[in-house]
C-alpha cells in the first residue's frame, strides 16, 4: 500500500451494488437461548432435568417425559452417518453460496441432528462439533475435522466467522499500549491493510520498534470526541474498511462522591459513549457493504458489575456496553458481526495503581484476533474476565452486590 493511494480499486459508483441477505431469522425462544450460550463460545444442549434425555433441535418440554429442560455443557464428539449437498434453493442467501453441504450426526451427548458439514467430512468421520452463530445472529451445528487443515480453507466455515486474512482493518486507538498490540496482531494476522488512528495534532513519528511501522500499515488521524474528524478519517481512508476495532477508552479512577474528578468522568463518557455513537454512524454504511463487515469493541469487564474505584469509567463502560446491544441487533440485517471482547483491568497506565493479575496487552489483542475467528459475539479475556462473567450469568444480583463488597 502506497500513503496517498487506494489500497484496492475504485469501485465504479454507477455500478449496481451487490445485495447482502441473512439466513432466515424466524427463532423460537429456545433457539434464542441457545443462540445467547453460542455467542459465548460454549457448546451447550437440553437435558431433561426428570429423565436426564439430551435433546435436540431445541424444545419448550422434554419429547421423551414431557419434564422440564435445561441447558448444560456436551461433549463436542460425533459420527458422521449421512451427507448430501444442496445445490437449489428459494433462500435469497443461500442462493449466493450454493453448493452447501450437511450431513447427520450422531452426537457422543445422544441426539442426532442435521448439521453443516465442512468439506473434508465424509460419512463414517469423527468430527468436532462447534455451535456458531450464522450472520443472522442465530446458533447453528457445524461439524469440523478432528485434524486437519485449518478450518478457513472451507467457505462454508468462513461464512460463520470473520476472516482478517487480506481484509482492511481500522484501529481507532493506536498510540496506547493496547491499540498498538491490536496493529501488531492484525499485521501477524495477515491483515491486507491496517489503518492505526491517531489523535495527536499531527502524525507523529515512530520509534524503529513500533508495530505502526510494519508494511501495510499507515497512521490517520481520529479523535472520537470530534464528528467531524471521524467524518475526515473514514472519508480520506481510500477504500473500503471491512473491519473496526474500537480501541479507544479513557481510564481514571474515582469514585462517585470521593475523587470524583468530574471532567476525567465527562471525557470517559464523550469517548467511550458518544464516541461510539460518532464512529458506529461512520463506518455503519461501508461495513454493510462488505461480504464479511465486523465492528469489534474492547469493554472492561465492569461493564456488567461496577468497580467502585473507577466507577465513572465503569458506567461509561456499562452505557457502551448497551448501545453496543443497539448496534448488534440493527447490524444483523446487513450480515455484519458486532462482537464484544471483555477483559479485566490492562497491564499498561490507565491501570498502573492495579494489584494483578492484570491482562497484557499483546494477550487481548490476540483475543481480538480469536473472537474474529470463532466468530464470537462476547469473548473474555483474562481470568478475571472470565470469572465475574460465569458469575454474573449465574446469578446478577449476588454478582453486583458481592463486586465491591
Amino acid at each position: 500500500m502506497t500513503a496517498g493511494r487506494p489500497y484496492r480499486p475504485v469501485r465504479d459508483p454507477l455500478t449496481r451494488p451487490i445485495e447482502r441477505h441473512v439466513p432466515p431469522a424466524l427463532r423460537s425462544r429456545a433457539m434464542h437461548a441457545m443462540s445467547a450460550h453460542a455467542a459465548l463460545g460454549r457448546f451447550v444442549l437440553q437435558h431433561c432435568t426428570d429423565c436426564g434425555a439430551v435433546t435436540y433441535p431445541p424444545r419448550d418440554i422434554c419429547p421423551a417425559c414431557w419434564g422440564d429442560l435445561a441447558w448444560a455443557d456436551q461433549a463436542r464428539g460425533a459420527t458422521i452417518l449421512a451427507e448430501t449437498v444442496i445445490r437449489t434453493t428459494t433462500d435469497l442467501y443461500f442462493q449466493a453460496h450454493l453448493p452447501w453441504r450437511i450431513g447427520t450426526a450422531a452426537l457422543d451427548a445422544g441426539p442426532v441432528a442435521i448439521v453443516h458439514l465442512h468439506r473434508d467430512l465424509a460419512v463414517g468421520d469423527r468430527a468436532a462439533m462447534q455451535l456458531m452463530l450464522d450472520k443472522g445472529g442465530n446458533a447453528a451445528l457445524f461439524a469440523l475435522p478432528v485434524q486437519g487443515e485449518d478450518p478457513m480453507a472451507d467457505p462454508q466455515w468462513r461464512e460463520f466467522v470473520v476472516p482478517v486474512h487480506d481484509r482492511a482493518v481500522l484501529v481507532t486507538d493506536g498510540d496506547t499500549a493496547l491499540g498498538k498490540a491490536v496493529v501488531r496482531a492484525l499485521v501477524a494476522a495477515g491483515a491486507g491493510a491496517v489503518f492505526a488512528g491517531t489523535s495527536a495534532p499531527s502524525v507523529p513519528a515512530l520509534a524503529a520498534d513500533d508495530p505502526r511501522r510494519a508494511a501495510g500499515v499507515r497512521q490517520v488521524p481520529l479523535d472520537l470526541t470530534d464528528g467531524r474528524s471521524v467524518a475526515r478519517c473514514i472519508a480520506q481512508l481510500g477504500g473500503p474498511i471491512d473491519i473496526v476495532v474500537n480501541t479507544a477508552r479513557f481510564v481514571r479512577p474515582g469514585g462517585v462522591r470521593a475523587d470524583a474528578g468530574l471532567l476525567h468522568q465527562k471525557r470517559a463518557l464523550d469517548l467511550g459513549v458518544l464516541g461510539l455513537l460518532r464512529l458506529a454512524e461512520a463506518v455503519a454504511p461501508i461495513l454493510a457493504g462488505r461480504p464479511a463487515g465486523a465492528f469489534v469493541d474492547i469493554l472492561s469487564i465492569h461493564a456488567l458489575a461496577g468497580d467502585a474505584r473507577f466507577a465513572g469509567f465503569s458506567a461509561a463502560e456499562a452505557a457502551r456496553h448497551s448501545l453496543l446491544q443497539s448496534f448488534r441487533h440493527e447490524m444483523r440485517a446487513a450480515g455484519v458481526r458486532v462482537l464484544a471482547v471483555f477483559a479485566g483491568a490492562i497491564d499498561d497506565a490507565d491501570h498502573q495503581s492495579q494489584p494483578s493479575p492484570r491482562v497484557a496487552p499483546a494477550r487481548l489483542a490476540q483475543g481480538v484476533i480469536d473472537a474474529l475467528a470463532l466468530g464470537r459475539e462476547q469473548h473474555c479475556v483474562g481470568d478475571v474476565a472470565r470469572d465475574l462473567m460465569d458469575r454474573w450469568l449465574a446469578d446478577p444480583a449476588t454478582t453486583l452486590r458481592e463486586q465491591n463488597g
